[in-house]
């Protein structure tokens, strides 16, 4: 993976303590400027996403600079910083990246999964500062290679199933039907577990996704990643594509899902980072 650059682009910094691995989202749609904001006041992603980490008791802060008393006063958290930007309009292939954010997600307790929600969540937060968002499909980069589970505990084989019934009893118009396309990059991993993690996601019993169909797919029915093929597996050629129905189209919804494949695909033996797209195809309601 390339080094972090000084341009608005994706990179790395090297962490200097166990981690999962880089953790990256581009939120996709329209974000429409508040009236009330002022046009001329930058608006930088990197120091929103880092208060918003820091206020929710998210951000890890231990490898920052700094004296001794300094780093006396940091804390774990759930990742560090790495780098965010905004779309950049002139790049027409891209028109409707609105924004990205990218991190290095601390390593992962045996009991939880990695921590998506948490991570959508922030970077929505960050992302509304600006304008409302209107999101039409969601782009994570997850580091299924740091999860052990052989760790799991036998009350948590998926972590993130202890938190389903969260989303049980939701307003039935709110039901989406998206595309949710797994690429593991120039490696077989995903068309060699497909079938099965297909049939694990029919089978669990949650409220969260109602699952209809798959197919195996290429790079054609991949989202164009905004980063370069090696900063992960890349280019995405090896694929599935999951349809179905969320119980809404939520960042909190979408983080739940990546959290439940993440470790199913884990589960299953896949070792290598995967690219997790969600496309809104409509309103059930």
């Amino acid at each position: 993976m390339p080094e972090q650059s000084a341009t608005d682009q994706p990179g790395v910094v090297p962490a200097v303590r166990r981690t999962a691995g880089t953790m990256f989202a581009a939120l996709h749609g329209e974000l429409i400027a508040h009236a009330w904001g002022d046009p001329g006041f930058e608006y930088d992603a990197y120091s929103l996403f880092h208060q918003r980490s820091l206020a929710m008791g998210w951000l890890d802060d231990r490898s920052a600079g700094g004296g001794s008393e300094d780093r006396l006063r940091r804390a774990p958290g759930l990742w560090a910083m790495n780098d965010a930007g905004w779309n950049d309009r002139s790049n027409a292939s891209r028109t409707d990246l609105v924004s990205w954010f990218q991190v290095e997600a601390s390593a992962v307790a045996d009991d939880r999964p990695l921590p998506v929600r948490s991570f959508l969540q922030c970077a929505e937060s960050a992302t509304v500062q600006l304008g409302t968002l209107r999101l039409t499909a969601v782009q994570l980069l997850l580091p299924v290679q740091g999860l052990d589970a052989a760790a799991r505990p036998a009350y948590a084989p998926l972590p993130s199933m202890l938190t389903a019934d969260w989303f049980a009893e939701r307003d039935p118009r709110s039901r989406t039907a998206v595309e949710v396309n797994i690429n593991s990059g120039r490696y077989t991993s995903v068309p060699d577990a497909a079938e099965r993690i297909a049939d694990c996601l029919r089978h669990l019993d949650q409220p969260v996704f109602a699952y209809s169909s798959y197919d195996l797919v290429g790079r054609d029915a991949v989202l164009a990643p905004p980063f370069d093929d090696s900063f992960w597996n890349g280019p995405p050629v090896h694929g599935m594509v999951l349809r179905g129905e969320l119980t809404e189209w939520s960042c909190d919804a979408i983080g739940w899902l990546a959290e439940t494949l993440a470790d199913t695909a884990a589960s299953l033996g896949v070792r290598t980072p995967l690219l997790f797209t969600v496309t809104r195809t409509r309103s059930a309601g």
